[in-house]
């Protein structure tokens, strides 16, 4: 019988692949990047307003900390537009190993909001990932676009978790969620409004493999992995869930390869660049657990 430690630490494992089976999704929906983020944050949104109702969680917030929300939802598009329309312009395993650039960017951005001194082996493991960003850009040239996209969707997303670790702090993950979703799902449909595509029939009309691959990103890839992120945090220390979740690319790039082996293939420098980066940001986490202070 297993413990409910080691079945929270299997649990934590199952939500890592279903983040990088995020990106397999991407793939098989044959929407645009826009569209496709429009239907996941609606869809996700109103998931998650029936798991509030049905928790009974309270969605009163002041107006101020309403417009902190909506930076962040916002920012949470922004990632999800960059990360897919990366995925549209090249291909799984090259918007994954650039995700992965998201640590250093921390290393950046964290000192700057919790103000904190830069630490020496950040910058050190800062010019490893550039070494390994390199390595890469110099291999496939030819996803260059997918490899600027990338970069700016870690760029995002390290933004935003840095923000949702001050909301998380005085309310309920949910919530924000819930507040997050419904904003980046209004800043999407001003810019469609104003679009020359914009809302027409065509957005509409969509296959019924994209409807199916459409509620699996929102439901299990959005609404339940966020969930269960929640659950295994209560089991499990937070330094266990970052390091886990650091390995998201490894088990993307490796379903990549399983659902797509002719587009997904690369040159075996690629794998030496991604290598780099993805070992620099788990000895990073590792890194920060050592250094953390015994209380």
């Amino acid at each position: 019988m297993l413990s409910v430690k080691t079945k929270n630490y299997i649990h934590l494992h199952f939500l890592v692949i279903i983040a990088g089976f995020t990106a397999v999704i991407g793939e098989l929906i044959a929407l645009d990047a826009i569209p496709l983020v429009w239907y996941r944050m609606s869809i996700a949104a109103l998931l998650m307003i029936i798991y509030i109702k049905l928790k009974k969680f309270s969605l009163k917030v002041p107006l101020k900390v309403l417009l902190k929300f909506s930076i962040a939802g916002v920012i949470i598009a922004l990632h999800w537009i960059t990360f897919f329309a990366a995925i549209k312009v090249s291909n799984i395993s090259i918007t994954l190993a650039m995700f992965s650039t998201g640590a250093f960017f921390a290393s950046l951005i964290e000192p700057l909001f919790f103000k904190r001194k830069i630490i020496g082996y950040e910058i050190f493991f800062g010019l490893v990932v550039v070494v390994g960003v390199g390595l890469i850009t110099q291999t496939e040239f030819k996803y260059l676009m997918g490899i600027i996209l990338g970069i700016t969707s870690a760029l995002f997303s390290t933004l935003f978790a840095v923000l949702n670790g001050k909301f998380v702090k005085n309310h309920k993950p949910s919530v924000i969620s819930f507040y997050e979703f419904i904003f980046g799902v209004v800043f999407i449909s001003i810019f469609l409004a104003f679009s020359s595509d914009g809302f027409s029939l065509g957005f509409f009309r969509l296959s019924f493999s994209d409807w199916i691959y459409l509620f699996i990103l929102a439901s299990i890839c959005t609404a339940y992995a966020f969930i269960g992120s929640i659950h295994v945090m209560k089991h499990v220390t937070p330094y266990s869930v970052v390091l886990t979740y650091n390995l998201e690319p490894i088990y993307g790039i490796v379903l990549a390869l399983i659902f797509f082996p002719e587009s997904e293939t690369m040159n075996p420098l690629f794998y030496v660049g991604a290598c780099l980066i993805i070992c620099t940001v788990l000895l990073n986490a590792i890194f920060k657990n050592i250094k953390k202070p015994k209380i």
